[in-house]
């Protein structure tokens, strides 16, 4: 059997009430990964309803500019 994975902890303290604004792009970059894509619920440990308020949020500010569709690549 290979050895369990260490995941990442959660960003921030996400309790029950825990709110994800949209027009908060800092606290909102802890849960994107340096792609820039939104990471899974099972490595934030967020649960189902969570998980949706957090992408909505995500594409709220995507949409306002305040985070990249996607993260620029230099080359």
């Amino acid at each position: 059997m290979r050895p369990k994975k260490s995941f990442k902890f959660r960003p921030q303290k996400v309790g029950k009430d825990f709110v994800f604004n949209y027009l908060d792009p800092d606290g909102l970059r802890a849960f994107l990964s340096m792609d820039g894509k939104i990471l899974p619920r099972r490595i934030l440990r967020l649960s189902s309803q969570q998980q949706r308020d957090l992408t909505q949020a995500v594409k709220r500010a995507r949409l306002l500019a305040l985070l990249p569709f996607a993260d620029p690549h230099i080359y």
